[in-house]
């Protein structure tokens, strides 16, 4: 897979996102507290931690999806609950872990669909807006499937035809929940090498993962998440210990290292 960073306005200025002493909730009931987190620009950070530890909550509220209860996100300096949404779209793309589209939809016509936050009465569509959605399919190895409908193709293809979509957003900051849940692992794959791409040629991803060795192996920056806080962060080979682990889940397992990336592999896990 190739990216075309100039064609896909990734040299735009980076976006800048924090989390500064937030607090997200539903209703009454309190989800995540005061937490605080830097974005690395250019880099894929991965959160990952137990079922309801607060991945899929922290997402939604960096992205103003989900009303902070105390403090605030901020995108590129300014508190993204007070900026205009068209400028937040231009800026910063999400995909939701539940993506659906209309049945009979090809996968070229999902992808116009990223174009959208660019539209106005005074900007219509372009050739500019035809090549950038032309580079998104060649990005996700999709040209040869651009009238295919959505439905008729694998898990694995369409994920990529979603991220693609994103792509064609041109947005230099990418947030991705479980991108690649429920496929099998030549799909995951894919979809974990088409992610490595866009940070390559300088977008900022922020992915929530479940598999712990695969957020090791593609990331490159890692948050922990236990009981709606972070409890560890940084390099993963460096915060990934078994310790942590056994934090996190539950479990006992020794670590091993993957022969060709030097990544933490989890093995012999047991219950503890």
């Amino acid at each position: 897979m190739s990216l075309d960073p100039a064609l896909l306005d990734a040299n735009a200025e980076p976006a800048r996102l924090n989390a500064q002493d937030l607090s997200l909730g539903y209703g009454r009931t309190s989800v995540i507290e005061r937490l605080s987190l830097d974005v690395p620009s250019h880099q894929v950070t991965a959160i990952v931690g137990p079922n309801g530890c607060g991945k899929s909550t922290l997402l939604a509220g960096l992205c103003r999806l989900h009303k902070a209860t105390h403090g605030a996100v901020v995108l590129d300096g300014r508190d993204i609950a007070r900026l205009p949404t068209r400028q937040v779209a231009q800026r910063l793309a999400l995909l939701p872990q539940d993506a659906s589209a209309p049945d009979g939809l090809t996968v070229e016509e999902l992808i116009r669909f990223g174009r959208q936050p660019h539209q106005g009465p005074l900007r219509q569509w372009s050739e500019h807006d035809q090549r950038i959605v032309e580079a998104a399919l060649a990005a996700a190895d999709l040209q040869a499937l651009a009238d295919r409908p959505l439905e008729s193709m694998s898990g694995g293809q369409r994920q990529r035809a979603w991220i693609a979509m994103a792509i064609a957003q041109a947005t230099p900051l990418l947030l991705l929940d479980e991108p690649t849940s429920a496929l099998d692992l030549g799909h995951q794959i894919e979809v974990f090498e088409l992610i490595r791409d866009l940070a390559a040629a300088g977008k900022t991803v922020v992915m929530v993962v479940h598999d712990i060795s695969s957020a090791c192996r593609y990331a490159d920056h890692l948050v922990a998440m236990h009981d709606g806080r972070i409890v560890a962060e940084g390099p993963p080979a460096e915060v990934v210990t078994s310790t942590l682990i056994e934090r996190l889940y539950g479990v006992k397992c020794e670590l091993l290292r993957d022969p060709h990336s030097g990544t933490p592999i989890i093995a012999g896990v047991r219950r503890r």
